[in-house]
């Protein structure tokens, strides 16, 4: 029996009730846990669509765990992970740059590499790698919204992050949970002003994801608020250097990759012209002028007026977030990050089916979201979540014939 007894009203539990037991678990229990549930669940749920997996470019009818979960670009880490990046970009039939792996970065697949010394074979290793970056970055979320919530709404942010519509990534052989991990890191080092550590976070983050241009605008934002807050907060000269200095290289190093690609390849645009070969699949070859990504996808998708209209609405609901009162409790830190690689991803993306994958860098937001204690409404998302992650991987992942629509 779980309950001992009552005194004075109140019901006595036994150190071995569940509640107990849940209330003694310290923190980083409790985060592992609600992720090892989420994982089991996302798992029961990938297993399904496997069984029902046809025949497809990468693998069999009906593939075990490990080739399912390392389908689309895992494929291309793989690639890069055995061989490494072409000297001499590739052409298409009309000589333009074709789709090549200087459109992944180096650190994951090297870190994957590094696992497969074991002697695990690459897919094993991939998932292991990213299952671990994934429970990481669960773990410094937790103490990220600590900084600005009760033990107990962080941990509701964590199931969000865990259980979260595109969280199956955080098991297949992408890049996604290292990356969320080493931003993760960076904005709690961020918040906590400790810049010296930032250094190292960020230069291997600009290796493993793109977004390191959007931090350096929200290290701009924060070198804005300490300084009209500096009567609040002391910002002595050697922190406002240390932010400036910070600042600079990580914007430098937003752009190490596209240089590294053009040194090694001798194409000093070898970079974007790969990145563009994925878009030109939708809308040809077209000059790639920033902010206008965004409305030719509305165009391709919706037509005209809704393809005008749709990416302003999305501009003004993202700026009515950032206002939001629940947004408002991350702190301003968290808001700049949000705002700032919103505005990165209308400045440089098209959007299509990989959108979903690419608003991941903006899970921070899940914090707003936890800060309601009503039961019904923490449930219900849990269950939207968990719909969500069927639906994504129905559309995204899930191969059916000559797929277009790419996780």
């Amino acid at each position: 029996m779980s309950v001992a007894g009552t005194e004075h009203g109140y019901t006595r539990y036994s150190r071995w009730s569940p509640k107990v037991r849940w209330r003694l678990t310290p923190w980083w229990g409790r985060v592992a846990l609600v992720y090892v549930a989420a994982r089991v669940v996302t798992t029961i749920v990938v297993l399904a669509f496997a069984a029902a997996q046809g025949p497809n470019a990468w693998t069999a009818g009906h593939p075990d765990y490990w080739a399912f979960a390392n389908l689309w670009d895992a494929r291309w880490y793989e690639i890069i992970g055995f061989g490494g990046y072409p000297r001499e970009l590739p052409l298409d039939d009309q000589g333009f740059v074709a789709e090549n792996q200087w459109a992944f970065m180096p650190v994951y697949p090297v870190l994957v590499s590094v696992v497969m010394l074991t002697g695990l074979p690459w897919n094993i290793a991939a998932v292991l790698v990213s299952g671990a970056a994934g429970l990481g970055a669960a773990l410094v979320l937790f103490r990220l919204f600590r900084r600005f919530l009760d033990a107990d709404q962080a941990l509701f942010g964590v199931v969000l992050f865990s259980f979260a519509p595109t969280s199956p990534l955080l098991q297949f052989g992408y890049a996604e949970s290292l990356s969320y991990l080493l931003l993760a890191t960076a904005l709690l080092l961020l918040v906590d002003r400790r810049y010296g550590w930032l250094f190292p976070v960020v230069l291997v983050w600009s290796f493993t994801r793109p977004g390191a241009v959007a931090f350096a605008a929200t290290l701009l934002v924060h070198l804005v608020v300490r300084w009209v807050r500096r009567r609040a907060e002391p910002f002595p000269p050697r922190q406002i250097a240390a932010v400036v200095g910070l600042g600079l290289f990580t914007f430098a190093a937003g752009f190490a990759w596209l240089a590294v690609a053009g040194l090694v390849t001798g194409h000093p645009t070898a970079y974007l012209d790969t990145e563009f070969a994925w878009r030109a699949a939708y809308v040809g070859r077209v000059d790639a002028i920033p902010f206008t990504g965004w409305f030719l996808g509305g165009d391709w998708w919706l037509g005209q007026p809704w393809g005008t209209l749709a990416p302003i609405a999305l501009v003004l609901v993202l700026a009515l977030l950032l206002v939001s009162p629940w947004v408002r409790r991350l702190g301003p830190d968290i808001r700049a990050w949000i705002g700032s690689y919103g505005l990165y991803l209308f400045a440089v993306f098209f959007p299509q089916s990989s959108t979903f994958r690419m608003l991941g860098p903006m899970f921070p937001i899940l914090g707003a979201l936890a800060v309601p204690r009503w039961y019904w409404f923490r449930w219900g998302l849990v269950a939207v979540c968990i719909a969500g992650q069927v639906g994504w991987l129905w559309i995204c992942w899930w191969i059916m014939g000559a797929d277009w629509t790419p996780p």
